[in-house]
């Protein structure tokens, strides 16, 4: 099957779409919004010890490094300059290991909402997507987001489009709370919150690794292929599409 082929004999029930590589470009989330949070990010330390929200994301990010909940009792008092120091080293050396963790890809939504909000950032959707929400919105798809960007991020990032705000098109957004996205549980668990037969969903994702999770799950999970994604084993022959643009 090439990269193509796919072509769908019933219309789903439920449509649950990544983001990176999958409805936006890599290069825009790496070239444009990883940049933005890691220059934010030390300002961002800096007002943890003024901000409630912070500071339960700070809990995460210790939880997720194996500290417990107690951020402080590792990186010290949060209204020390070490403290900002330590917790912003730590924060850029998972960001410069693509980290999936919960606590950071919060305080990156954090970050972001502040870029978004002022202007200095708009997301990037491929030209096939906006019409694609038109068509499956009209058939009455339930549609819905699975990413392991925050949620927070994610209504940002469909809040403010060159196209405006899409994100009333959606009924669910799900992060890495809900499950990783590599394990099969996860999407059981979003299967259920669509409270439809997994069989009826169909999942679009640009991860082998997801594709594979989602398919163990008893989704139909479609692999979509666009420029400058990174390329797919040689031997992987799960379908692919590599546009929106002919699907219901």
């Amino acid at each position: 099957m090439n990269n193509s082929d796919w072509q769908p004999t019933s219309v789903p029930l439920g449509i649950l779409l990544d983001i990176e590589g999958t409805t936006s470009s890599i290069e825009f989330v790496y070239n444009v919004m990883f940049p933005f949070a890691r220059q934010g990010m030390e300002a961002c330390m800096e007002s943890v010890a003024r901000d409630v929200d912070l500071q339960a994301s700070m809990r995460q990010v210790s939880v997720d490094a194996g500290h417990g909940e107690d951020f402080q009792a590792w990186l010290g008092p949060m209204e020390d300059r070490s403290f900002v120091e330590r917790a912003t080293s730590h924060l850029l050396g998972l960001m410069d290991s693509d980290s999936k963790s919960t606590g950071l890809k919060s305080l990156q939504g954090h970050i972001w909402k502040s870029g978004f909000e002022s202007g200095e950032l708009k997301s990037h959707l491929y030209d096939d997507v906006y019409p694609a929400l038109l068509r499956w919105a009209r058939r009455e798809i339930d549609i819905r987001i699975y990413s392991s960007g925050s949620v927070v991020a994610q209504k940002l990032f469909f809040g403010y489009t060159p196209l405006g705000d899409l994100r009333s098109f959606f009924k669910g957004f799900y992060d890495t709370t809900i499950g990783g996205k590599r394990d099969s549980i996860s999407y059981q668990r979003i299967s259920n919150e669509f409270a439809v037969d997994p069989k009826s969903i169909v999942f679009f994702s640009d991860n082998p690794s997801e594709i594979v999770a989602a398919t163990e799950a008893g989704m139909t999970a479609i692999t979509v292929v666009r420029p400058g994604n990174a390329p797919l084993p040689h031997d992987f022959a799960m379908p692919k599409v590599t546009s929106f643009a002919n699907l219901w």
